[in-house]
């Protein structure tokens, strides 16, 4: 940028120039910046991919170790769990998707009795009147013409494509699993030895964090079943069970799940009347706002040590980023990054305090574990470092206990 300075006769005396200068080094940092940002997004459906086979991972894990203690060998417990998981998703698809794919037949089928009906019901009250005229004008055929082949072949190709996620994360789900010590050892091996106790610690909490997440699913899952199926039995709606299985297969979805539980049931209920259709609508969506209001933060954020205004903002930010896989994965992930802020014991820019006990015992760890994993390959050490972590989340939860206090033992020592 430049500028003219006039002397004091007026005269013009030169220009001064000012000149932004940007170094190689800053330049390098924002070309590195946007190019990891670009790789990021470009790679984000594979990242997911093995986030979800993480998940599977901790969720599963436990079962197989449960099986091995009760003298079942590896490979045969990997077997039965996957297995027993595909029959009960085959099973539930079995329960739900004919009766639920009849009936929307049905529902289509008597689709024009059901608009004269409501209707009927609108121009009964005054206040609803205006919108019977809409109703009756509303051609739900051409509607349904207007799906053409594009669209619905679109469709399919997406879902093939979620389909095909699934599936490779399921896979790479049972590679972790079948290998696990080698995947570990491998996992150690790109760490220094000084971080080894740290990132078991890390691995712990993580499965800790799923199994909770786990168990908080099924439980809002069991609970929106259970009262769908109460719902629809007591307004005598018919399959009632299927519909109610469809709401706990969905419940998992957030955002997104409670429509898709409210239509089938809302459709279904209309071959009832529009007084049971109406109630069985209003029911849902009453359930839904208990459900995101009450019972997911407290369920949630007891299970994941997060506080319910933590819940919501993220299942906010993770439907705005990620969208339904987003929000799905958002509060594990809250979660995991609670948990690496306190066991890497990173400072916050807020937060000045210190905790001498829990640094001692850190170094008291990790020179049991230098010492206990001289000339030990990655494989031992990180056994060894996961006996040392489980102790120390053992002591932990042990009431009473000073973690300053906790001895560090080994099988090995």
């Amino acid at each position: 940028m430049s500028e003219h300075e006039p002397n004091r006769d007026g005269a013009d005396r030169g220009t001064v120039v000012h000149r932004v200068e940007i170094s190689y080094r800053t330049i390098i940092a924002i070309a590195l910046t946007v190019g990891g940002i670009w790789l990021l997004n470009l790679l984000l459906p594979i990242l997911l991919v093995i986030v979800v086979a993480l998940i599977l991972v901790g969720t599963l894990e436990p079962a197989v170790r449960w099986l091995q203690q009760h003298r079942v060998n590896r490979a045969l417990s990997i077997a039965i769990v996957f297995i027993g998981c595909a029959i009960i998703a085959v099973g539930a698809g079995l329960i739900t998707i004919p009766s639920l794919v009849a009936q929307v037949g049905q529902t289509i089928n008597n689709l024009p009795a059901i608009q004269k009906s409501l209707a009927r019901t609108l121009e009964s009250h005054h206040l609803t009147a205006p919108l019977a005229g809409a109703i009756r004008a509303f051609k739900p055929e051409d509607r349904l013409r207007g799906l053409n082949v594009t669209a619905a072949l679109m469709a399919s190709l997406g879902a093939a494509e979620v389909i095909g996620y699934a599936a490779t994360s399921v896979v790479l789900a049972i590679y972790f699993i079948a290998d696990g010590e080698r995947t570990r050892g491998a996992l150690y091996a790109l760490f220094p030895r000084r971080f080894h106790v740290r990132l078991a610690r890390v691995l712990l909490n993580l499965e800790t964090i799923v199994g909770g997440y786990l168990r908080g699913q099924i439980i809002t899952s069991v609970a929106i079943g259970v009262f769908t199926f109460a719902l629809l039995a007591i307004t005598r709606v018919p399959n009632a069970l299927p519909l109610a299985a469809f709401a706990t297969l969905t419940d998992v979805i957030p955002f997104v799940g409670g429509l898709l539980a409210t239509t089938p049931a809302v459709l279904v209920a209309l071959s009832r009347g529009t007084v049971v259709a109406t109630i069985v609508l209003v029911a849902m969506i009453g359930y839904q706002e208990f459900e995101s209001r009450v019972i997911v933060p407290r369920v949630y954020g007891k299970a994941l040590r997060l506080s319910s205004a933590v819940v919501v903002i993220a299942l906010l930010v993770g439907g705005k980023v990620g969208g339904i896989i987003g929000a799905l994965l958002a509060l594990p992930i809250a979660a995991a990054l609670r948990m690496l802020v306190e066991e890497l014991r990173v400072d916050l820019p807020g937060d000045d305090t210190d905790d001498p006990h829990l640094r001692a015992r850190d170094a008291r760890a990790e020179r049991t574990y230098a010492r206990e994993t001289a000339g030990a390959s990655p494989e031992e050490a990180a056994a060894v470092a996961t006996e040392i972590a489980t102790e120390i989340r053992d002591a932990d939860a042990a009431a009473g206990k000073d973690p300053a206090e906790t001895p560090i033992n080994s099988s090995k020592s």
